[in-house]
């Protein structure tokens, strides 16, 4: 491990087990109920993310359940024993009320390692977005930057990560509350997408209402343009998640990778995990790059 110091978050940072081994970023595992049956949202291991998106399209009943209090302090003392400090960063307080049980098993667990640093982060992010964010401070990790430079990094730098997300099934925002039935129903019969994006509190904001899916995988890559570092010479990492639709993905990737020539590396694509896609269900294509600081 690079450093004396752990880089954690949880499991809704939407990348890979794959990923968060390559970049040594620790992570704890939110978790769902579907029909009454509880399991971690661990990555789509205990279930593969295509049979939960059909169990879903199916009718299947699903609640999510946030790391409580206990469960942060079991994990952080795992970590503290071995001498480590640690820096967690959690899922927007916009979406989620898990940073508060974060914080109650740092103000714990600081009694009793007395010596040891704690730093909790509101990410103000969520899925592959809040990803990237992690993905960036493990370079500076790995850059030799110490814990509390990246703690003053991430407090001053996390508004500037954008989120951007598309939905062609308006089935699961009607279920959770997120748009009326009307609204539903129209935007379903009309073939409308909403486009949404986070704010500067880390909140879900529909934005506009664009007719057709052809038009919002244009509308999204547009957006990219207008708001990221640079423009068309944007030159950092771009990372996608989605909830079981890929083709739609890869379109949005394809249409980046010819418009911004100097990105780094090719586009990362990741499914939206088991948490999030609770609450967006099949058909969400979420996009996220750096740019300038998000204000409202």
């Amino acid at each position: 491990m690079m450093g004396d110091y752990v880089l954690s978050c949880c499991s809704t940072a939407d990348l890979s087990p794959e990923h968060f081994k390559a970049r040594d970023i620790s992570f704890i595992c939110f978790h769902y109920y579907m029909d009454g049956v509880e399991y971690a949202d661990d990555l789509g291991q205990s279930m593969p993310f295509k049979d939960f998106y059909t169990k879903m399209k199916e009718g299947a009943d699903t609640k999510t359940s946030q790391v409580n209090a206990g469960e942060f302090i079991e994990y952080f003392r795992g970590f503290l024993k071995q001498g480590k400090d640690i820096l967690h960063v959690c899922l927007s307080s916009g979406i989620s009320g898990v940073i508060n049980s974060a914080m109650t098993a740092k103000e714990e667990l600081e009694e009793e390692f007395p010596e040891r640093k704690i730093y909790i982060v509101d990410s103000f992010g969520a899925s592959s977005g809040y990803g990237l964010l992690m993905d960036r401070l493990a370079d500076l990790r790995d850059e030799g930057m110490g814990i509390d430079e990246v703690y003053s990094w991430v407090e001053e730098n996390r508004l500037n990560l954008h989120h951007w997300f598309f939905s062609s099934d308006l089935t699961f925002y009607v279920k959770g509350g997120r748009i009326s039935k009307v609204s539903g129903w129209f935007g379903t019969a009309l073939d409308i997408c909403p486009l949404l994006n986070m704010d500067d509190e880390g909140r879900l904001i529909p934005r506009f209402k664009i007719r057709g899916k052809k038009k919002v995988i244009k509308e999204i890559v547009n957006k990219m343009e207008l708001f990221a570092e640079g423009g068309l010479d944007y030159s950092k990492k771009c990372f996608i998640s989605h909830s079981d639709c890929y083709e739609d993905a890869r379109k949005v990737a394809d249409m980046i990778e010819s418009r911004f020539p100097k990105l780094q590396g090719k586009v990362v694509i990741n499914s939206v995990g088991t948490t999030i896609g609770s609450h967006t269900g099949p058909g969400t294509v979420a996009l996220f790059f750096w740019g300038e600081k998000r204000t409202h």
